[in-house]
């Protein structure tokens, strides 16, 4: 359990790092754009069209990354005051019942969104646009799949917390 609970956190991570390279990539990407749109009145579509997707893989993969980081927003008005236990108890609740279900019926649609754009090869309606949309439609269920990973780590994360609060109840 724990070499699984390494690999995972190990894999997250790293796409967490590359979460903030995609943000490195978009913000020069929209500082080019607004520099040759402004400065030299030259407009590029594909430009545009690259901003919303590293937006939106970046968000896309953001979502697994934050989930293993705790760093949803939540209603902490009861939450905080909970014990320990109750709180890990809480979280895995909530990522089984609510985070899990959701997750899969995402992947299950989105893969078929997916790949009707790989098959009709469908590209961009603007003219300058990007081809091969079905490369950020294949983000949603790559990041279902990278979600569903961190759930996974989340509930052993979880899980492993709470078999040390018992090692160290029982020490007492």
């Amino acid at each position: 359990m724990l070499l699984i609970h390494s690999l995972l956190r190990r894999f997250i991570d790293l796409v967490g790092s590359l979460c903030s390279l995609l943000l490195i990539l978009m913000i020069i990407n929209v500082f080019y754009d607004v520099l040759m749109r402004y400065m030299f009145n030259d407009v590029s579509i594909a430009l545009q069209e690259l901003e919303w997707h590293l937006f939106a893989a970046m968000f896309m993969f953001g979502i697994g990354y934050t989930l293993k980081e705790d760093g949803h927003v939540r209603v902490d008005l009861f939450y905080d005051n909970f014990a320990k236990k109750k709180q890990l108890l809480i979280n895995m609740f909530g990522t089984i019942v609510f985070a899990l279900p959701i997750t899969a019926i995402i992947l299950y649609f989105s893969i078929d969104y997916a790949f009707e754009a790989y098959e009709m090869g469908e590209g961009s309606p603007d003219p300058g646009g990007l081809p091969h949309r079905w490369i950020i439609r294949s983000v949603i269920p790559a990041s279902s799949v990278f979600l569903l990973l961190c759930i996974f780590y989340v509930v052993l994360d979880n899980l492993k917390s709470l078999l040390e609060l018992k090692t160290e109840g029982a020490e007492s």
